[in-house]
């Protein structure tokens, strides 16, 4: 196990560039199952989740090319199995969208259930059930696996309403859908930019997807979708935490390679709490030199505030002059985090889905945990922030979705190293 050691109190400066976006990354990769013949992936982020995922088609009978560290070439004409490994299907939630392209592809599909991060809150996969079952699927779990199967051995075209609007359960069914016979159409959809992302690969490949962006997706099937070239856009997640960490540290960094409509609602609050931020074209100029304003957050589905923000955000405000409260709108609880913010001296009280967050003048260093990758990331901004020096274990958990997440910090000067745990340490059970 590794953790990581900070010695906050170190403004941060310099320029940092930006990978490609996990939130898609790890939909596109399980979506080249759709694909008969050789699709070329570029501005893969290099991360664990995205090493598991392509762990996962590998088992299924994939061909794997790695170009270069951010580029693959998946061959996926020759799958042998549509049954994935218990193993490695449990450690990432997004294993779920290996469910929606093998059914998609080949009328059937055994998945274990997925893992990944557990932050207190029940993340259940109904609606994608309801969307599968309208296709003309019968799902059923048994023995840790989730089990599908086309009904009359492939798909059918239908119209499917979200009873909420699920990022997950979008992607899986968009999936699901682009060879079913006839029309699909998806609404109460998702508008997240990895939506989009996703049903342009999908194109790209041969598919017939319109509306990705919009509550209302329309899917005419086709008989198949053959190989091409694609690149991720860029994470607008991880974006937002680099954006985070100069707020909370200060200082002035230049945020490359992404799209600024992307981050439109991070910048708003940012701004709002004196955070100066200059667009350009494809960057973000950040910078910090007064002590952050209170502000009220709520999360809720793009172009709302992202829930994958949420705990770095909070982070922040645990700094600023006043009182802030911060509103979660999407997940049931995802504040197991907090508890370790007050070992550093943070001031801030849940209740139920708010948070109350009482700025303080500083943050102290402390050993501290991730208990999810979001909360991971705003672990880091505190201790970045903090005076003196904080020990954060369980970064296994912020490796799922940040790619060198240590070295881009020390080219902008903070003190933080990597360092292997002995393995008496404490550590916590679960998933990574």
């Amino acid at each position: 196990m590794t953790k990581y050691i900070v010695q906050g109190g170190k403004p941060l400066f310099g320029e940092v560039e930006i990978s490609g976006a996990k939130n898609a990354a790890v939909a596109i990769i399980p979506a080249a199952l759709l694909v008969d013949g050789v699709c070329r992936i570029e501005n893969i982020p290099q991360i664990s989740d995205v090493t598991m995922s392509l762990k996962i088609l590998e088992q299924l009978g994939a061909g794997i090319r790695s170009i270069n560290p951010h580029t693959v070439e998946i061959d996926c004409t020759h799958i042998r199995t549509t049954r994935t490994s218990y193993e490695l299907s449990r450690k990432i939630r997004a294993s779920y969208y290996l469910i929606g392209a093998l059914l998609g592809r080949f009328g059937q599909a055994e998945v274990a259930m997925p893992g990944g991060c557990n932050f207190g809150g029940v993340r259940p996969i109904d609606q994608h059930v309801k969307g599968f079952t309208a296709l003309g699927a019968k799902v059923v779990v048994e023995g840790g696996f989730i089990h599908a199967s086309a009904k009359e051995g492939h798909l059918k075209g239908t119209s499917v309403y979200l009873d909420v609007v699920s990022v997950g359960a979008t992607m899986n069914i968009m999936m699901a859908a682009v060879m079913a016979e006839g029309n699909t159409v998806i609404e109460n959809a998702a508008k997240e930019p990895h939506i989009v992302d996703l049903a342009n690969f999908l194109n790209s490949m041969g598919a017939n997807i319109r509306g990705a962006g919009t509550d209302t997706i329309k899917i005419r099937g086709v008989e198949r979708l053959t190989g091409g070239s694609y690149a991720i856009i860029p994470d607008q997640i991880e974006a937002g935490t680099y954006m985070a960490a100069v707020a909370a540290a200060g200082g002035q960094v230049l945020v490359k390679n992404i799209i600024p409509k992307h981050m439109d609602c991070i910048t708003a609050k940012l701004v709002e709490m004196g955070v100066e931020v200059e667009e350009k074209e494809d960057t973000l100029l950040v910078r910090r030199t007064n002590r952050l304003q209170k502000t009220n957050i709520k999360t809720l589905p793009y172009p709302g505030f992202p829930t994958d923000m949420q705990p770095q955000i909070t982070a922040c405000l645990s700094l600023a002059e006043g009182t802030s409260l911060v509103t979660e709108g999407v997940w049931s609880s995802r504040y197991r985090y907090v508890d370790e913010l007050k070992r550093m001296g943070a001031n801030i009280q849940v209740d139920d889905k708010t948070a109350v967050v009482e700025g303080v003048d500083h943050l102290t260093g402390a050993p501290i945990q991730a208990y999810d990758l979001r909360a991971g990331a705003a672990l880091v901004i505190a201790a970045l922030a903090a005076q003196g020096r904080s020990e954060i274990s369980n970064v296994q958990y912020i490796e799922r979705g940040y790619e060198d997440i240590v070295s881009k910090l020390r080219a902008l000067g903070a003190d933080i190293r990597a360092v292997d745990e002995p393995e008496e340490s404490e550590s916590v059970a679960g998933v990574g």
